[in-house]
Parts: structure tokens; sequence; C-alpha cells
């Protein structure tokens, strides 16, 4: 398959299209990411968060690594200047690998200085460690004060973002600024299989509706992390020989319910991935 891509502030390509991880067991993250490199995809996502780096590492080493564009996170309680080194680290022992294409702040953590992390990213990036950098779930405002102190460029914002969580203000900041915009939960967790437009054009183009969805992302400028424990879903997800019409595209466009799955504000601040006390 031919996937286009994004040129980081490195110089690296970034594949417009990734695998996504999150939420897979041991044996499905496995068979994932086996499915995804046999099919030609070369950009897999991890974090610290899913506890799943060392199975990917595990898979990877039957590959190239340098074919591989390999992304990892930080958790939002290891936002110091120490622990953003030492989270890393460990990340990198994990995963095998000497190296990170992307490293991205999982969350922003409003009890710990934006700077200081930012300042232990571009350390990263001095010692080679990482490649380029950037931040996840991060709004506009958020993205604002990173790129205004951070001593390197923010390379990625990966987001929530589908059909019905489109986020207009955020999209514009991040091309206005050229930060790329990754799509976290591209497909709404499958919410958006039911949409009635998704189905109607799965129907019209012979697709299934993950397929729809994701070359819609794509033509959109963003690029879609999708996951899935079956690998012939895996497969087809990367199909790239086919297109939406103009006016497909555009009602897909109007499907926006301002309605996310996970970027809400009703979350556990004080639960591991965030551990940030009261």
């Amino acid at each position: 398959m031919t996937v286009p891509t994004k040129t980081l502030p490195s110089g690296a390509e970034l594949p417009a299209l990734g695998l996504g991880t999150y939420g897979l067991d041991d044996e499905e993250t496995a068979d994932s990411v086996r499915a995804a490199l046999d099919a030609g995809y070369a950009h897999i996502d991890t974090a610290e968060g899913y506890h799943n780096e060392e199975v990917i590492g595990g898979a990877l080493a039957e590959y190239d690594r340098d074919d591989v564009f390999l992304t990892s996170k930080v958790l939002a309680k290891n936002l110091n200047y120490e622990s953003v080194i030492e989270s890393c680290e460990a990340s990198l022992d994990r995963l095998g690998t000497d190296y990170l294409d992307l490293y991205l702040i999982h969350w922003p953590n409003p009890a710990i200085s934006l700077r200081e992390t930012l300042r232990a990213m571009a350390e990263l990036r001095e010692r080679g460690l990482v490649r380029d950098v950037g931040v996840s779930n991060f709004s506009a405002y958020q993205l604002s004060c990173a790129h205004h102190i951070s001593d390197v460029p923010i390379a990625v914002n990966q987001i929530e973002f589908h059909p019905w969580f489109q986020r207009p203000d955020l999209v514009d900041y991040c091309r206005e600024t050229d930060t790329v915009i990754e799509a976290a939960a591209p497909l709404a967790r499958t919410d958006v299989f039911g949409d009635e437009v998704v189905a109607e054009l799965a129907e019209k183009y012979d697709k299934h509706p993950a397929q729809v969805v994701v070359r819609w992302a794509i033509d959109s400028g963003v690029v879609p992390l999708p996951r899935s424990s079956t690998p012939a879903h895996v497969r087809a997800n990367a199909e790239m020989d086919w297109e939406l019409e103009e006016a497909d595209r555009r009602r897909l466009d109007n499907r926006d319910r301002d309605a996310p799955v996970y970027d809400t504000p009703a979350r556990d601040w004080t639960s591991d991935v965030y551990g940030i006390e009261q």
C-alpha cells in the first residue's frame, strides 16, 4: 500500500496512518502489530500507560526497526524533569530500541510545570533518545503555551478526533502552527459505525464502516490511529486503493455532534494514569 506522509521538524516522515494499541490484551497486541507490519503499516503508537510496550517490543524484534515509525508517551504523573527522562529510558528498554521516532506528553498535568516537562523533552531530543516531541490531549490554549515556551518544536498533538467530534477550533490552530494532528479513537471506539451516513457510505463503496472513516480522516489531513483486535480488520483499514467522492467527504464533515467518547471533564484525575492528588 502507499500511505502519504507528514514531514516533522526533524525532517522525519510520519506515515499518515498508524496502528493504535490501546486496550488490547497481550496476545491481541502482538497479533495486531504483526498483522499491521505485514500489511505495510510503518507506524505504531503506544504509551507507558498502555502497559503493552514489552509485548510490542517483542513483536518489533522480528522486523527491521528502521522501517517502523514508533511513538510512545509519558504519563501525566511523570512529567517532572527526572521522571520524564526515567520514563523514556524505561519505555526504550521495554520496547527493545535505542530511540523513539516520536515522544508525547500523554495528558497535560496542571500540577507540574509545563516548562520543566518540555525542558526534559528537549534533553531527550539532544541525547538522541527521541527524534521529535509532541503532546497529546492538549487544548488550543495548552498547545499555545507549549509552543511559546518549548526549546524544541512541538511536532504533533494527538487528540480525540472522529466524525462526531471534529473540534474545528483546535484543528484550525494546529494547522496554523504546523502541528500535525493525530486522531486517537478515530472510530469513536466503534460508536460511529452506527452513524447513518457512515453506514450508507460503507454500503455504497462496499467497504467496512471503519475503512470509510479512516479514509475520511486521511483525506481531512489528519493521521488516524485505528486499533483492532482482528488482524483482518487491521489489514482492511490499510487499504488505500480507493477514494471517497468529494460530496461524500462533505457529508461526513457535516456529522459533527461535538460528542467525545473519552476526552471529557469527567475523568478520575487520581487514577494511575494521571496520578494527580486532590
